[in-house]
């Protein structure tokens, strides 16, 4: 069955991925980015006036994009967007700080509130959070990134309790290393070293948590929520 899917941060990288999957799945799908540019190539892949800009820093930003959905409302909401302002914690301005927390964590409340809104009318929905490995191992560098990753984990695992009596499951996905630009920018000593600590001994793909974010999308996830599911090779097992 067909389903409206809105996917955030689809113009690159995984968001991008998982906006592709759910189309070729048959889904119809919108996609966001931050700039024209953007929002023109995700309607390049998904068709006209499927991409949309979004500025997820912003609250107006995301109230004008769900009242222009009205009635076309997501049934599927894939928070994808994510920004990363990486410093040590003692040079680590309050604008690193905010502008990581305000995009990955704020834009959450944001979009998921009239989303949910439209969902538990329906008695159906499905929420899937993109959050990453760093959320439970910590990574030097990215207190920012890290604490707006495990406040998404808990933000899922709260609203998974508030909305499961209406029929929407919550759930999260943590990527380890993924094959993206960023990873791909990373010198030859690092990557190595990075593989050498996943036992599958590759980094994985966008395919890879795509797949995952369109079955939990699917009736066979139904009985699914308030979950974090990893996706990085073993990199980190518990």
């Amino acid at each position: 069955m067909s389903r409206r899917v809105l996917v955030t941060g689809a113009s690159r990288g995984i968001g991008a991925r998982i906006a592709c999957a759910f189309h070729e799945n048959g889904d119809e799908v919108w996609g966001t980015a931050t700039s024209d540019a953007g929002a023109e190539a995700v309607a390049a892949k998904l068709g006209v006036g499927r991409g949309l800009l979004l500025k997820a820093e912003s609250s107006e930003s995301i109230e004008a994009l769900a009242s222009s959905l009205k009635s076309n409302m997501p049934e599927v909401l894939v928070n994808s967007a994510g920004v990363t302002r990486d410093n040590l914690l003692l040079r680590m301005s309050r604008e690193e700080w905010y502008s990581v927390l305000n995009v990955n964590v704020s834009s959450l409340f944001h979009l998921c509130k009239p989303v949910v809104r439209a969902m538990m009318r329906a008695r159906w929905g499905r929420i899937i959070n993109i959050s990453s490995v760093v959320a439970r191992m910590g990574n030097a560098g990215q207190v920012n990134y890290a604490a707006s990753k495990g406040a998404i984990e808990a933000f899922t695992r709260s609203l998974a309790q508030e909305v499961g009596s209406r029929g929407i499951t919550v759930n999260a996905v943590a990527p380890g290393f993924i094959d993206t630009d960023m990873t791909r920018a990373l010198s030859e000593n690092v990557s190595q070293a990075l593989l050498e600590s996943v036992p599958l001994r590759r980094f994985g793909t966008a395919d890879d948590v795509a797949s995952l974010a369109v079955f939990l999308a699917s009736d066979s996830a139904g009985y699914i929520t308030g979950q974090t599911i990893a996706v990085n090779g073993g990199m980190l097992m518990a």
